[in-house]
């Protein structure tokens, strides 16, 4: 039986890994009823090395080249199988090929946003995304620490790792960069490279090594971002507080119409009517506070004030309009005779 069993054993002359696919980081040669032949051939490609692997323990490892197996060349596996100098039998190894190129364009990313402490907003929580790049550099610590023993280990068997690794010191890598949020945006390559810097080490951990970092986008949740936009706003128009209240005013009468005109029937009417009325005057007020300036910027506020005291002048035009409105209104009960007079005389007062 053990006759048989040796003839059908099949003895290996060169031992070699061509990449088919992309994305293995880590491969076994198969060894099922085979053996390596006492000076056998090993090739090892360019961006390859192989490690021969004796019961679990890690033997020699082989840069890229061509090897003929024998004791001299095989140094620490000679050592755990206790050979002779001369050995001559053929023997059972498990051997491994790791691809040392580039694994470029892996992506990452924030699926939920972060939390982290900015010196002008204080707590933010913010959302970035970008890509990286690395290499399998030390094929010992990777097959120890990740790949172990499977047939074959790709680039997605890892990708939720080192996601998460990513994930983990993004603050720090922000802290570490000193630059505030509203100049992350701007620059993206200082927040890539402490980022890297700060990730490096933990890749290195586990036998692989940082090529490039990418920062493409840092952007606020939706709400976050309207927030910040109204500061922005404001710190566009600084101090003028004349031109920010007219920016809000000419903002805000499309919607006010739109409210007016959704309301329906006598009371959209009326809401409107009130509305256009008050609108009008703080249009008017703004308007006059934007045209003013040097001494008078100075006195925004008092002349405000002022303003808002004193009745707004009206066309004749618009009081006719506004008092047909009211008779409307009062000949539909929705207004008392009473009501209409006081309002016809507070009227008739702002003719220009």
């Amino acid at each position: 039986m053990a006759l048989m069993d040796f003839i059908k054993k099949q003895f290996i002359d060169i031992i070699q890994w061509t990449e088919e696919n992309d994305g293995t980081l880590a491969w076994r040669y198969p060894m099922r009823d085979m053996e390596i032949q006492n000076g056998a051939t090993l090739v090892v490609r360019e961006s390859q090395m192989a490690m021969f692997v004796n019961e679990g323990k890690v033997a020699d490892v082989f840069m890229p080249g061509t090897y003929k197996l024998t004791t001299q060349t095989l140094p620490v596996l000679t050592y755990l199988k206790n050979w002779d100098k001369l050995f001559e039998s053929p023997f059972k190894s498990d051997v491994y090929f790791f691809s040392t190129r580039q694994q470029i364009d892996q992506k990452w990313g924030t699926p939920q946003p972060i939390t982290i402490r900015d010196k002008d907003f204080g707590m933010v929580r913010l959302r970035a995304f970008g890509n990286y790049a690395y290499r399998v550099a030390d094929p010992k610590l990777f097959h120890t620490e990740i790949s172990g023993t499977r047939d074959v280990y790709t680039v997605d068997d890892v990708d939720g790792q080192l996601r998460g690794i990513i994930l983990q010191h993004i603050s720090t890598a922000i802290a570490a960069s000193g630059v505030p949020f509203l100049d992350l945006a701007a620059n993206q390559m200082i927040f890539a490279d402490a980022l890297a810097k700060d990730l490096s080490p933990a890749l290195e951990k586990i036998g692989l090594k940082l090529e490039g970092m990418t920062v493409q986008n840092v952007s606020l949740p939706e709400e976050l971002q309207k927030i910040l936009d109204q500061k922005i706003g404001m710190g566009m128009v600084g101090d003028d507080m004349g031109k920010f209240m007219q920016y809000q005013t000419a903002q805000s009468i499309p919607k006010f119409a739109e409210s007016a005109g959704q309301g329906g029937g006598i009371a959209g009417d009326a809401m409107g009517l009130g509305a256009g009325v008050a609108l009008g005057q703080v249009l008017a007020q703004n308007l006059q506070q934007g045209l003013q300036g040097g001494a008078a910027h100075q006195q925004v506020a008092p002349a405000a004030a002022a303003a808002a005291v004193a009745p707004a002048a009206m066309k004749p035009e618009d009081v006719m309009a506004t008092l047909e409105k009211l008779g409307e209104l009062k000949s539909k009960g929705i207004l008392t005779q009473e009501e209409f007079d006081a309002k016809k005389t507070e009227l008739l007062k702002k003719l220009v």
